[in-house]
């Protein structure tokens, strides 16, 4: 059974429509890239997965899981192990990162009818996650994304997601913005946590870019162009893309 299944999926913001009727089908352990030129939907795509309020399904389903969680809030898909990593993480001034990090995860075993985390495990949980994912400790006693660099901002974003361990991870453009050594840090991080020992974690990482993607290699490469999917295959069309740009699919498409 997939962990997101997006069946011919319509989506609308102040009644214009973005996304005309999209399929994707993303199994656990599996790694897929979704591109596009710049507004052709993936960020949209993303936040109705998310069940953005500003957006509106007009038709389709989204299944996650098995369950149908079109109709969802945000905070009911988080808490069933959806996870978004922001291209632009914004800063909450007066929470601090420890905090933070900890009533997410008592949030989510609250979900699951568990106890609070007791404070030795959140440290020796944290302190792991620290060291995947090449996080400053020193950090997580300031305010959350508040003068942070970009990079920083992106590395946190993967300390929660090494911390929370979702069922599926929605990567939105984290290689904007950053310099090789940052994405280095962030694709590292993503792997190691893929990768780890028990993980079924999907992933999907939305870009325009190719070279987040020769860090974190796809499985499956889709194409959004249009609000629509007009592009589907291996990790070798991340290279043809690399080559020939997106102009020779509009062309196909026009033909």
């Amino acid at each position: 059974m997939p962990d997101l299944e997006i069946r011919n999926l319509h989506v609308s913001a102040d009644e214009k429509e973005i996304l005309h009727g999209v399929d994707l089908t993303v199994g656990g352990g599996e790694v897929h890239a979704l591109m596009g030129p710049n507004g052709s939907g993936k960020t949209t795509l993303a936040s109705a997965i998310m069940g953005h309020p500003a957006l509106t399904v007009t038709e389709g389903q989204i299944i996650f899981g098995g369950q149908d969680i079109t109709t969802a809030t945000t905070d009911e898909r988080a808490r069933l192990g959806l996870f978004m990593s922001f291209q632009y993480p914004v800063a909450v001034p007066g929470v601090t990162i420890t905090k933070y990090l900890r009533s997410v995860i008592n949030a989510h075993r609250k979900a699951r009818d568990e106890e609070p985390i007791s404070l030795r495990d959140f440290r020796t949980r944290v302190q792991d996650a620290l060291k995947l994912t090449n996080f400053p400790e020193e950090l997580t006693k300031r305010y959350l994304n508040e003068g942070f660099s970009g990079g920083e901002k992106k590395k946190l974003e993967i300390l929660q997601l090494a911390i929370q361990e979702p069922g599926l991870a929605i990567l939105d453009e984290n290689d904007s913005g950053l310099d090789i050594d940052a994405l280095r840090d962030v694709a590292a991080g993503v792997n190691t946590v893929a990768s780890k020992r028990g993980s079924n974690m999907g992933v999907l990482v939305i870009t325009h870019y190719q070279r987040i993607l020769h860090l974190i290699k796809p499985s499956h490469v889709h194409v959004l162009y249009k609000g629509e999917m007009v592009k589907e295959g291996g990790p070798e069309l991340v290279d043809e893309l690399e080559a020939r740009g997106y102009g020779w699919i509009t062309e196909e498409i026009a033909a």
